[in-house]
């Protein structure tokens, strides 16, 4: 599978966040960037770009902010080829908090968007250009959204500058076919910009569908240590190391950080294949629900889960 287009974006401490409001040891921080450099991984998302009115300090952890100074306190000046990358989220920062890149180590800026969010997600991801910053904007819960919709965003994104643009399985309820005819519609939509995917794994199929992806042109590859992330959690990144066979990556360090940090995070932390999480994916649902459900005494109560959500639907 070499293909030298191909690039890894490790979301470990981004995605995994989710589940612990970015509540990680400077420790386990620096042993995932220190992993992801010896490693050759290409990009790691170290957490998000968010203002202290939308989020409260004393919940949220240093990964929800990333300031300067927390990022300079884990990789220095960042001089490794493993470049840092943060993501936004429309509504949850003011433009002129975002300092010029030649003022950061951060190297790239991530606009994750609804799709009636599209031309603030262009705005958002073009003024980041302009202050030297890569850039992407990430669609998400796409699984929800209508073909006119979703037209007519990729055809705003195609007039923008952007120049990658991100298939995002937010619910995890994508099947290979999906992927596929998504990956096609994105590419021919948008000739000369570059297709991420971004995988969540609520079916076991997080690996499966990046891998489908890959087949069909997508260079840009997330994924996180262990499969850490929201809910059922993400592509995981050895599995893609071992399986991309590309010399430049090593899967050894990636391992080393699993073995000393992530894997003793999952004694405090349910992330993974868990059947709530099954549930909510082939319902086409947020996870919020079942990681509710996993917080509480039921959580292994799969059949009033079940029962619970059929009535939501029906509710709703």
């Amino acid at each position: 599978m070499y293909r030298k287009e191909i690039k890894i974006m490790d979301c470990t401490v981004r995605d995994g966040g989710l589940m612990n409001k970015w509540q990680f040891s400077d420790d386990f921080v620096k042993s995932v960037y220190n992993a992801c450099v010896e490693a050759g991984v290409d990009y790691m998302e170290i957490g998000y770009k968010s203002s202290e009115t939308a989020y409260s300090r004393t919940e949220n952890g240093a990964w929800k902010f990333c300031e300067e100074d927390d990022l300079r306190r884990i990789v220095g000046d960042n001089p490794s080829n493993t470049k840092l990358s943060a993501m936004l989220d429309i509504g949850r920062i003011e433009l002129n908090q975002i300092k010029p890149k030649k003022e950061s180590v951060i190297d790239m800026m991530r606009v994750a968007c609804y799709v009636h969010q599209m031309d603030k997600a262009i705005q958002h991801a073009e003024y980041c250009m302009d202050l030297g910053y890569e850039a992407t904007i990430n669609l998400m819960s796409v699984s929800t959204v209508n073909e006119r919709d979703l037209d007519e965003a990729l055809n705003d994104v195609a007039k923008s500058k952007v120049p990658v643009f991100y298939l995002v399985d937010s619910f995890g309820n994508m099947y290979c076919e999906h992927i596929e005819a998504l990956a096609t519609k994105y590419k021919d939509a948008l000739p000369g910009k570059t297709i991420g995917i971004h995988a969540h794994n609520n079916m076991q199929l997080a690996f499966s569908n990046t891998i489908t992806a890959i087949m069909n042109g997508v260079n840009m590859l997330d994924s996180t240590f262990l499969g850490l992330g929201r809910g059922a959690g993400n592509c995981p990144t050895e599995l893609l190391v071992a399986f991309l066979k590309n010399p430049k990556y090593r899967l050894l360090p990636i391992l080393q950080s699993i073995q000393d940090y992530v894997l003793p995070l999952q004694q405090q932390i349910d992330w993974g294949y868990h059947i709530p999480y099954m549930v909510s994916g082939s319902l086409n649902e947020h996870p919020k629900r079942a990681m509710e459900w996993m917080d509480s005494e039921r959580k292994n109560d799969f059949v009033a889960f079940l029962k619970d959500m059929h009535d939501k639907e029906i509710l709703e």
